[in-house]
């Protein structure tokens, strides 16, 4: 008579109860996620969107290659620089520099190099724990150059989008 036992004393009643459960922890989790990440588009750039295609502005970049205009981003201790290798640049005016996080937007910077002797310097710290996405460009946005800073690495080339003719 003693010997009724109840079901929740079953592992196998836990197991049809829990796995249920945590299908649905999961996928509000996956939702959560996918609502916070932000945009969808593969560039940082304003795109139009064409019959589900996404459609940049090229112009600064083929303004940069037309330039024949190309350089080096270096990291130092507290400062990043850019150094002209080749190309015609105004050295008197400014550059902006956007720095892109891989895979999270709030991580995303931009600062304004002001000239400096040997090319462009700003006051910023960037740590080398992941790759950086980097442009380049002018204050006024007329031309623009792309790179990426490896992991670890404290230079990078950065030349523009679009190859030559």
């Amino acid at each position: 008579m003693g010997d009724e036992r109840s079901p929740w004393r079953e592992p196998m009643v836990w197991l049809i109860v829990a796995l249920p459960l945590s299908s649905i922890v999961a996928g509000f989790s996956l939702l959560a996620i996918s609502v916070r990440s932000g945009s969808i588009d593969a560039v940082a750039d304003p795109v139009v969107r064409t019959a589900q295609i996404q459609v940049s502005d090229l112009g600064p970049d083929e303004r940069a290659r037309q330039l024949g205009l190309s350089g080096v981003f270096r990291v130092g201790i507290g400062l990043i620089e850019f150094l002209p290798v080749t190309g015609d640049f105004d050295r008197g005016a400014p550059l902006r520099v956007a720095i892109g996080h891989p895979t999270l937007a709030s991580a995303d910077r931009e600062v304004l190099l002001q000239p400096a002797e040997a090319g462009w310097r700003g006051a910023m710290g960037l740590e080398g724990a992941h790759d950086w996405r980097l442009t380049i460009m002018a204050d006024d946005g007329r031309w623009r150059l792309r790179g990426r800073l490896p992991k670890g690495q404290l230079a990078a080339r950065v030349q523009p989008a679009v190859g030559s003719p």
